[in-house]
């Protein structure tokens, strides 16, 4: 009997940012998630999210509508805090302490604007060897001597998914 050929694992692409996005931009950053989750999903990724609202919703419904599958990273004990567009919620009980989980659980990460929190994952995922693309969000200088995952800054929603995913399917690097 012969072994099953396993199936090449669809890129998992993390979408990071503020959960109650407020101000001027407020508007155009969940309009950007939601076309970075849209173009995402098109492209073939899971999309993983915290699970909750602002971007993460935004991201949500964006991959969900373009039938794309995507991962709810929960802070609390209780599936049912998923936002409505999240496919499979998975509820962590650990806080933002979950924020490494989501991070980590991606082969690349976008942020779409965001505040502190956001800021934490984009320097947990490069601890993590994940590369980052940034929409409107944190300025982030990567020394590009020392090698291992950067910050790659985008123009708009298109240019962050083809980034992300490109990045995604060449692999994370090893946490240092």
């Amino acid at each position: 009997m012969s072994e099953p050929t396993p199936r090449p694992r669809a890129p998992h692409v993390a979408v990071i940012g503020d959960g109650d996005p407020r101000g001027p931009e407020a508007h155009r950053i969940l309009e950007w998630a939601e076309e970075v989750g849209q173009l995402l999903a098109r492209g073939g990724a899971v999309v993983i999210t915290g699970g909750l609202g602002g971007v993460m919703r935004a991201a949500s419904r964006g991959a969900q509508g373009a039938g794309g599958a995507t991962i709810g990273i929960l802070p609390g004990a209780d599936a049912a805090e998923a936002n409505e567009f999240v496919t499979i919620p998975i509820a962590s009980g650990l806080g933002v302490v979950r924020n490494l989980v989501v991070v980590t659980a991606a082969d690349s990460v976008v942020a779409v604007g965001g505040r502190h929190g956001t800021l934490s994952e984009i320097g947990m995922a490069l601890r993590m060897g994940r590369q980052v693309v940034t929409l409107s969000s944190w300025r982030v200088e990567s020394d590009h001597r020392i090698g291992g995952p950067r910050v790659h800054r985008a123009r708009d929603p298109r240019e962050a998914a083809a980034m992300a995913l490109r990045l995604a399917t060449a692999g994370a690097d090893p946490p240092d």
